[in-house]
C-alpha cells in the first residue's frame, strides 16, 4: 500500500503521521487489493477536515470527515472508510458467488 499524507494549512507532525498510519492499517488488513492511498488533513477556523482516496483495482473510493478534533476526524474517517472497503469487499464476493451460481444452474 502507497500512503501519501499531506497537509492543508496544517502541519504534518510525525505523531499525527503515525496516527494516521495505524489508523488505516485496519483498512488494509479487511482488503489486501489497496493501491494507493492519498489523505489529505486540512484545518480552517474551528473545523478539522480529514479526506481520503483510496485507489483499488477497479474502483476508487472516497470518503470525508470533519470534526471540532482533528484526532476525531481521522478516527471518523478510518471508520468510514472500513465500512466502505467492507461494502466492496463484499460486493465482490456475492458477485463472484453469482456466477459460480448461474454456472451451475445451466448445467
Amino acid at each position: 500500500m502507497n500512503l501519501q499524507i499531506s497537509g492543508h494549512h496544517l502541519e504534518i507532525t510525525p505523531a499525527l503521521h503515525d496516527y494516521v498510519t495505524s489508523k488505516l492499517e485496519r483498512v488494509t488488513r479487511h482488503f489486501d487489493n489497496v493501491i494507493d492511498v492519498n489523505v489529505i488533513l486540512s484545518a480552517e477556523k474551528l473545523k478539522q477536515n480529514a479526506e481520503a482516496t483510496v485507489h483499488l483495482s477497479g474502483k476508487d473510493i472516497y470518503v470525508e470527515s470533519i470534526d471540532e478534533d482533528l484526532y476525531a476526524a481521522v478516527d471518523i474517517l478510518a471508520d468510514k472508510l472500513d465500512r466502505q472497503i467492507q461494502k466492496h469487499k463484499q460486493k465482490l464476493q456475492d458477485h463472484h458467488r453469482g456466477e459460480k451460481m448461474s454456472h451451475v444452474e445451466a448445467e
